[in-house]
């Protein structure tokens, strides 16, 4: 090779990791320059300090956990997937559907605590009447009083005693952070008891079609093929939806 190539291309090496080195020192420097000044942001002629602009970034980012975890959200979208599964069906309704009738259910069942928290909390806050830190401590009253409801006594007791948390303490005084886990595992074992008696009616039939098909000698036909369309038939007669949807409604203590 020419020695005019090899110092066209040392020449560029030395350039592509000088301009590394200089971009990589500016990496370094710009968090340093930026949190050694403050930055006000004004909205509607008031002030508002960055770090309350990333607190309120950060709850908006974690409500979807806040739904999951907080709401009846959790037991609906289980007992909808236990429902599919019964029914033999793989992709219908598919995910979006299941999550949107999840949603919109959560939404009618938890229409009273929104209500209360709206009155409560943000109202008061978007007059200015209240701190942010009131605000948040009156939101979450609500949210805690209906998981509190739903949360049985043996898993409020499971994680009181992992806590450390003094058995003397109320209910309604307990951290928010003890009542949370103790909430959803009671919303896991009733979606999984509602849908442990969804499964009996079909896999009864299930049963049937099969033990038939093999008094018949139809070994290679597959069961599920002929029990679909009678479990499909079971359940729009028995008007399940509407069934299904009332049961979950008045699961939820209020």
């Amino acid at each position: 090779m020419p020695k005019t190539e090899k110092k066209k291309k040392s020449r560029v090496s030395r350039k592509i990791f000088a301009a590394a080195t200089l971009s990589v020192l500016i990496l370094f420097l710009l968090p340093i320059q930026a949190s050694a000044s403050t930055v006000n942001v004004d909205i509607n002629g008031k002030g508002v300090d960055t770090l309350e602009i990333i607190e309120m970034l950060t709850i908006l980012a974690l409500i979807p956990s806040i739904l999951i975890m907080t709401t009846c959200f959790a037991r609906i979208i289980i007992v909808l997937s236990f429902l599919r599964n019964a029914l033999g069906l793989q992709q219908t309704p598919p995910n979006q559907v299941l999550i949107g009738i999840a949603l919109f259910l959560s939404l009618f069942i938890m229409t009273p605590v929104l209500n209360q928290i709206n009155t409560e909390a943000y109202q008061p806050y978007k007059e200015e009447k209240i701190t942010q830190e009131q605000f948040i401590q009156k939101a979450s009253a609500p949210l805690k009083e209906f998981m509190l409801k739903q949360t049985k006594k043996e898993d409020l007791n499971l994680f009181v005693n992992l806590s450390k948390t003094s058995s003397s303490t109320s209910t309604k005084n307990l951290p928010i952070t003890v009542v949370i886990p103790a909430f959803m595992t009671s919303e896991l074992k009733r979606a999984f008891l509602i849908g442990f008696l969804i499964f009996i009616p079909f896999m009864i039939i299930d049963m049937i079609v099969s033990s038939t098909l093999m008094s018949m000698g139809m070994i290679m036909l597959p069961p599920s093929m002929i029990s679909m369309p009678f479990k499909l038939l079971l359940f729009v007669l028995v008007d399940g939806w509407s069934l299904l949807f009332k049961t979950l409604a008045a699961s939820f203590n209020m």
